[in-house]
């Protein structure tokens, strides 16, 4: 896995974190950076009987060895960077490029007053469109005029880059989903910025020759939160009944549920460029496959699932979540 790019597949929250945790585990890269937006976007991880939630520090802090990398086209928090390097411990391992653009205290006051933002868009009163606005406008601070973030300063292109150049492994992390796209997703409905495979490497600094591994994650479902709309969503007790209600990690809202969307699922294939597919909580839509390690344990309604899934989208799906826990997974990556 030189380089391997991880992205989201219908609205986000599809099990990312989870997956990345994983990846890092398993295949030991040099370097887990992010890419995306910026703090809006929670990543859940849990791990050794531990669960984290992130929102600046890459989910691939678990593998020890790795270097953390937080791109320039991501926004950063300081205050919430700096609480979460306390939280993992990964002082001395992680840093963020000094270009990143700053979320200010104005930013967040400024979004909360915006009654566009809030009561319409449904945003996470994290000051991600303001502070993007002014980001476009070249009039937001970036990270080197801060002295706090001073011993966390890198040229992050230039990191990730020279590791690719010596053959070093690269885990690219990408946040939201695919259609919370600024460009490709459900306008205006969506985030602040493109989030697809291509955006998430040029918020890093690669090319797209620089690229192995385009993995798009979908959940065994499709959840949704905020405003916009979503096709076949269900009433909120029969997400209550299967057992599919969730909770935003960011802002605790509950998330709209429907079934798996074929057609979405081969859109966000195309716009990514996927050369392998990741499902994940195939145990919160089938119960009986829980905490499954093999793909031939799996029932043979879940197969049929998951065979259909490849079908529809043309590409193959590698890797299956089974449980809450990182490490349970099926990974198919040899088979496919």
């Amino acid at each position: 896995m030189p380089c391997a790019v991880v992205v989201g597949g219908f609205f986000g929250d599809e099990g990312k974190g989870k997956l990345l945790a994983y990846l890092a585990i398993k295949d030991r890269p040099a370097i887990t950076a992010r890419g995306g937006v910026g703090p809006n976007a929670g990543h859940t991880v849990q791990y050794m009987n531990k669960t984290y939630f992130l929102r600046m520090v890459p989910s691939g802090f678990i593998y020890q060895d790795c270097r953390l990398l937080i791109g320039p086209g991501v926004l950063v928090n300081p205050r919430v960077f700096l609480q979460e390097v306390e939280l993992t411990g990964t002082k001395g391992r992680v840093a963020l490029d000094n270009q990143c653009a700053i979320i200010e205290e104005k930013h967040i006051q400024q979004e909360m007053e915006s009654s566009h933002l809030i009561q319409k868009i449904g945003s996470t009163k994290s000051g991600i469109g303001t502070c993007s606005s002014e980001r476009v406008l070249r009039i937001a601070k970036v990270a080197r005029e801060f002295p706090e973030l001073s011993e966390f300063l890198t040229d992050v292109p230039a990191e990730i880059n020279s590791a690719l150049e010596k053959g070093e492994g690269v885990l690219v992390e990408g946040t939201q989903g695919t259609f919370l796209s600024l460009y490709h997703g459900t306008y205006p409905f969506c985030t602040a910025k493109d989030v697809c495979a291509s955006a998430i490497c040029s918020d890093i600094g690669i090319g797209p020759t620089s690229v192995d591994e385009v993995i798009v994650v979908f959940k065994a479902y499709v959840t949704r939160i905020g405003e916009g709309p979503l096709e076949g969503q269900l009433p909120r007790e029969e997400v209550l009944e299967r057992g599919w209600m969730e909770y935003g990690t960011v802002t605790r809202r509950e998330r709209r549920a429907a079934p798996f969307d074929f057609k979405l699922a081969r859109r966000a294939a195309i716009l990514n460029g996927a050369t392998q597919l990741a499902i994940t909580k195939l145990d919160v839509a089938f119960p009986e496959c829980k905490e499954a390690r093999n793909f031939d344990e799996l029932p043979q309604g879940v197969k049929d699932f998951v065979n259909k899934v490849e079908t529809e989208t043309r590409v193959p799906v590698a890797l299956l979540g089974t449980g809450p826990s990182a490490e349970d997974i099926i990974d198919r990556r040899g088979d496919t």
